[in-house]
């Protein structure tokens, strides 16, 4: 009797994938966001921990239990974008995972993010597939879109996952478990800390596309997220309606705003309308709040999108290619 062949197995590529993880008063989630680092086919080259002014006790976890984790305690709360920006910068991978405190990768998730920048050298950036840690057949992000009508948001968010998604290439990377080039960053930059935890990640998106830099779907590298479990809320309410103005006005290029003014204008008359009808409610007022911020802050926009537009090297029609219909 012949000895079965041995089965093949694809090599996990050489990378030096450095991890960033900010928190806040997150200590309930050390376990199963660092224990599943853990347990990575491929290790991470650094693990760092950014610790956003936290009460509880995270920092002595940390230290307890965890001594291969490098951390920052900042003095004051730099909110997500500034916190990221910080373990970046001190950071020292070939490539930069931001992934959030209250998430569990899957074992493989690392070695399968290398294997997609191995097989599309063309991409500056990685988007892992993010499904509900509570409801694990579910999706959270199969990446990011943007649509013609200016509005950002997560492909298949709340679907069950069938593959239905599982394409090459996508918009942007939900910030809760992306991997960047640490040359794209260095082309393109870092988070914009004024974004502060919304929008942020589709900020750097439209930065990077427009640079030329693409963003692979790592639909094999899977991460559970438990969504809004450290953040979002009505809070989030109010950053989404000032982020979503503010992207507009730096990055979206003029021929998409020839194209499609009037859907895009819609689409902001639509949010203010809906949010007006439920003005009693919290989260509708913050909405509201947020969309005057937003028409506020288009000045300080403006001066930013000059320098953001001058880095495209896309043409106009694959810029139409990006958009979400």
């Amino acid at each position: 009797m012949q000895p079965n062949p041995p089965t093949s197995v694809t090599p996990i590529p050489r990378a030096l994938i450095s991890i960033v993880i900010p928190t806040w008063n997150g200590a309930r989630h050390l376990a199963a966001c660092i224990g599943a680092l853990r347990r990575q086919t491929l290790p991470p080259y650094e693990i760092i921990l950014v610790d956003n002014a936290s009460s509880d006790d995270t920092l002595q976890i940390v230290e307890r239990d965890y001594p291969e984790v490098n951390t920052i305690r900042l003095p004051h709360n730099r909110l997500f974008a500034g916190a990221c920006n910080v373990g970046m910068r001190a950071s020292c991978g070939e490539y930069v995972a931001l992934l959030n405190n209250d998430t569990e990768a899957d074992p493989n998730w690392l070695a399968n993010v290398a294997r997609t920048f191995d097989s599309h050298p063309d991409a500056g950036f990685v988007a892992s597939k993010l499904r509900l840690f509570d409801q694990r057949d579910k999706l959270h992000s199969a990446g990011d879109f943007y649509s013609a009508r200016g509005v950002p948001g997560n492909r298949g968010v709340w679907q069950v996952d069938a593959g239905q998604f599982d394409s090459d290439y996508v918009f942007g990377a939900c910030g809760a478990a992306s991997v960047y080039r640490r040359a794209m960053l260095d082309a393109v930059g870092l988070l914009d800390e004024t974004f502060a935890f919304s929008c942020e990640d589709v900020d750097l998106s439209w930065r990077a596309q427009l640079a030329g830099y693409k963003c692979a779907f790592a639909h094999t590298a899977i991460v559970y997220h438990k969504v809004s479990a450290t953040g979002g809320g009505i809070l989030n309410s109010y950053y989404d309606g000032r982020n979503f103005i503010w992207l507009l006005v730096k990055d979206v290029p003029c021929d998409i705003w020839r194209r499609h003014a009037w859907a895009i204008l819609k689409s902001q008359l639509d949010i203010t309308i809906s949010a007006a009808r439920a003005w009693r409610g919290q989260a509708a007022r913050m909405r509201l709040k947020g969309q005057l911020a937003g028409i506020a802050g288009i000045p300080r926009m403006l001066m930013r999108r000059s320098a953001v537009q001058k880095t495209r090297t896309i043409s106009g029609a694959e810029l139409e290619a990006l958009l979400d219909r």
